[in-house]
Order: C-alpha cells, then sequence, then structure tokens
C-alpha cells in the first residue's frame, strides 16, 4: 500500500493487535482544512480508531470506528495514509500495536463522542492547532501525511496522488 511502512518486527512473546483508524477532514467556504480530533479519558488528544472484527477489512472498520467514536453519519473515505506500531503493556502483557490509518473526509461539523467507549471530546482544529494539541508523536506523523494528501503534495513518492478534492 503506498505510504504503508513494514511493521517492526514482533517479539513473540507479544501479543498482536490491529486496528485502523481516520483522520478526518472538512473544508468550509473553501476556507483551510479542519481535522478532527478525539480526546480520551486520560485527556489525550488523537484521532478515532479501534480493532478490526473478524473478517473486517481495514478501511471498513476505519469507517466503522470513526463513525462510531465521533457520530458522524456521513464520512467519505478518500485513501490510505499510513500504517503505524508501537508496542505497551497491558496488565502486565507485552502488546504490538499495529495501527492502519485512513483519509476521511465530512461535510458535517455536529460530532457526538462516544462516551460509553472513554471519548470525552471531539474538536475540530487546524492543522497547526492539531499538531500542538496531538499527544503523541506518531500519530503527528500520521497528521502530517494526512495534511500533505489534502493539500494535493505527494510525500510517498505515490505517481497517482494527486491534488484532494476539498
Amino acid at each position: 500500500m503506498p505510504g504503508s511502512r513494514p511493521p517492526r518486527k514482533r517479539p513473540a512473546r507479544a501479543k498482536l493487535e490491529t486496528s485502523a483508524g481516520g483522520i478526518v477532514y472538512r473544508v468550509q467556504d473553501g476556507g483551510a482544512p479542519l481535522f478532527l480530533l478525539i480526546r480520551d479519558s486520560y485527556k489525550n488528544w488523537g484521532f478515532p480508531k479501534g480493532h478490526l472484527e473478524e473478517d473486517e477489512a481495514a478501511d471498513a472498520a476505519a469507517l466503522r470506528e470513526v463513525q462510531e467514536e465521533t457520530g458522524l453519519a456521513t464520512v467519505t473515505l478518500d485513501g490510505q495514509i499510513d500504517t503505524i506500531d508501537w508496542f505497551f503493556r497491558f496488565r502486565g502483557k507485552l502488546v504490538h500495536k499495529v495501527c492502519h490509518f485512513f483519509l476521511m473526509r465530512t461535510e458535517s461539523e455536529a460530532t457526538t463522542p462516544q462516551r460509553t467507549e472513554g471519548i470525552t471530546a471531539c474538536k475540530w482544529a487546524t492543522f497547526e492547532e492539531a499538531t500542538t494539541l496531538v499527544s503523541y508523536p506518531n500519530a503527528r506523523e500520521v497528521l502530517l501525511r494526512a495534511h500533505a494528501m489534502v493539500q494535493g503534495i505527494d510525500i510517498h513518492g505515490d505517481p497517482a496522488a494527486g491534488p484532494r478534492r476539498p
């Protein structure tokens, strides 16, 4: 997939978890794009994402998770941004998380955070504001790639890349 990096080698003792999510943007009145952030129960800002269900494709999971976590009914998939991975410990066990991110757009401004999943807020932010709010460096890198895609800048060497329609 364009822009995807192969995940790091997973130690045998690490449990693999696969997720998918979306960087959602909207353009209002021809202005600069706004990006949708979510805040978790730990007060970290990031992007909607979640586990793939059995036999679910990554892009379908990303759309589902974005809609569930943000309340957005209409979201359009523009393309894959990147795949990132990281390691963390949960209840004493090592987890290798792989997450596929997709660029999505919407015309809607209204959001409803999925509080039952620990989403405490949704916020539309300019690229500059979003880069300062996003809590994790790997998520900021995905945002940078998403912003370039929205602007029509090819940062992956993909000849099919081109301007996105607002």
